[in-house]
């Protein structure tokens, strides 16, 4: 559970392979093009660069990426239906490399959405940052939860409850859990040398959702959109360090952003 700098390195590698290929698929998220292609690119961009992809045959999972449009929450799988304008699309990306795994999720606009659904995309990523900024070395795992949860609902949304981030390391699940709902001062004491996935998944109308017969995919059950987010944080000399950066996506996008910086105060 506990990992050493030099094993945080080797996850930062992986989770950076993964920020990568989130980036190489950024200019490729269009109308008219569909989720198996994007599967393609990813697969390839993985083997071409050292890596392999983590979740391919992962507890039998069919794919490289999870490819989740709209009310699909997390775990969709890759197809070949075509996305339209004023689609979302989460995107979540494994990469095993160097005996470690690293995992990197992001919400993407498709095209031109919505002004209300901007707003739930921002939202949904300033929850991922405040949750990140409660990885402290004596925080509880309970203080991040917390932080999501009050500030998503004080938004006006819903954070899914039966999904969990987790720690990662030599597996790609690893304890211990994370909710993105919890109590101050409640569960396991955070301390250094712990590396966390933290991932909100935040729903625009209810906190209820579907498990689907295919053993994956998940949906809201009022159909309505859901949004992931997701980071490694590693905890080093009591704070929280990233490992994984959505700058590649932004570099694509044309956007300039500090969100990460408060996070980038220890280099490794």
């Amino acid at each position: 559970m506990i990992k050493t700098i030099e094993e945080i390195i080797l996850i930062k590698k992986s989770s950076l392979l993964a920020s990568k290929t989130l980036g190489m698929l950024t200019t490729k998220i269009k109308p008219g093009i569909n989720t198996l292609y994007l599967d393609k690119l990813a697969k390839n961009f993985i083997c071409d660069n050292g890596g392999r992809p983590a979740f391919l045959g992962l507890y039998n999972y069919p794919n490289t990426i999870c490819a989740s449009p709209n009310h699909q929450i997390v775990h969709g799988i890759p197809n070949k239906k075509l996305l339209n304008d004023g689609d979302i699309l989460s995107i979540d990306c494994g990469v095993y490399m160097n005996g470690f795994y690293g995992e990197h999720a992001y919400t993407f606009e498709v095209g031109e959405v919505s002004e209300n659904i901007k707003r739930f995309l921002n939202f949904s990523k300033k929850s991922l940052y405040i949750g990140i900024s409660n990885c402290k070395s004596g925080n509880n795992i309970g203080d991040i939860g917390y932080s999501i949860q009050s500030f998503i609902e004080k938004k006006g949304f819903f954070i899914v409850k039966e999904l969990v981030g987790h720690g990662i390391g030599k597996n790609m699940h690893e304890k211990p859990q994370i909710p993105n709902f919890g109590k101050k001062g409640k569960g396991m004491k955070l301390i250094n040398g712990l590396v966390l996935s933290i991932e909100p998944m935040v729903n625009i109308g209810t906190s209820k959702i579907v498990f689907h017969k295919d053993g994956w995919t998940i949906t809201t059950l009022d159909k309505r959109e859901s949004s992931h987010y997701e980071h490694n944080v590693a905890i080093i000399d009591g704070i929280p360090c990233l490992l994984s950066t959505f700058s590649y996506i932004y570099n694509e996008l044309n956007i300039s952003s500090k969100e990460e910086d408060p996070f980038n105060k220890i280099k490794i």
